[in-house]
């Protein structure tokens, strides 16, 4: 993953600038843009892809919450100018990835959901844990996966950093508490995108069920399980995801041009 991050109209973000339409990928509460870099890499010849930085950390602190990220990400979609995107969020980003379509469903032409927060989620709490309690935020960050291995020692160390920083730890709670109040139940009917929904099958963050409710709740989704995968299914199973991605985007072009 070569590319460079831009920084213009005060949006900070990653564009591949590839030949199709956008699909704007967004990171989780602990996430990053370096969580894309297989989807980076398998969509680019197709896609023009897109991966902006929630601004968690740097937005104004009477601004820090859900709408606070919605209302960035719909500002830096009409800088960009972008006709209609397909948008994919993990976790926190899937939550924001709802609320911008709900807000703007004229701008959404597909959703992929994996992981996402919006109806049940259980991570690190309402309070910030222990400082400097490394051994914690360890487990707790492998948690976020199936196999601990993934989990390596930079991305831990970067954990235990945002954490153990006072006002970061702060933001995250703030924004945690902020998805935990927009609950999505008696909002996701009234999504009309098509909706693919990818999910680990033994991920306790968001388990399976919450995928499955996901789906009875939004009338036009597919939901698709990975095993031996947990929270993250791109960046656990990318190979996978991606298959599972691509090929239902592809049915869904197909569908719209016969209508």
């Amino acid at each position: 993953m070569a590319l460079q991050m831009k920084q213009e109209g005060g949006f900070d973000y990653l564009e591949t600038g590839g030949p199709g339409e956008p699909l704007v990928l967004l990171h989780g509460l602990f996430g990053g843009l370096s969580n894309f870099g297989a989807q980076i890499d398998f969509f680019q010849e197709k896609y023009n892809v897109v991966i902006p930085t929630l601004p968690i950390f740097t937005l104004p602190l009477r601004m820090v919450s859900l709408a606070g990220l919605v209302d960035h990400l719909a500002a830096f979609i009409k800088y960009k100018k972008f006709p209609p995107v397909h948008i994919m969020g993990n976790s926190l980003g899937g939550h924001v990835a709802i609320l911008y379509a709900l807000d703007h469903p004229e701008q959404i032409a597909t959703i992929t959901l994996s992981g996402s927060s919006g109806l049940f989620e259980s991570a690190m709490g309402n309070t910030l844990p222990p400082r400097k309690n490394y051994e914690f935020i360890k487990q707790k960050t492998e948690s976020t996966f199936y196999d601990p291995a993934v989990s390596t020692k930079e991305l831990v160390d970067e954990v235990f950093s945002t954490v153990n920083d006072r006002l970061r730890g702060l933001r995250i709670i703030m924004t945690a508490k902020s998805a935990v109040r927009h609950n999505l139940a008696h909002k996701l009917d009234q999504i009309k995108a098509p909706t693919l929904l990818i999910w680990g099958n033994q991920d306790t963050i968001t388990p399976p069920f919450v995928g499955e409710q996901f789906k009875e709740l939004i009338a036009d989704s597919e939901l698709y399980f990975i095993d031996k995968c947990a929270h993250a299914p791109m960046m656990e199973r990318p190979e996978e995801f991606n298959a599972i991605m691509s090929d239902w985007l592809e049915r869904v072009a197909a569908r719209t041009e016969a209508v």
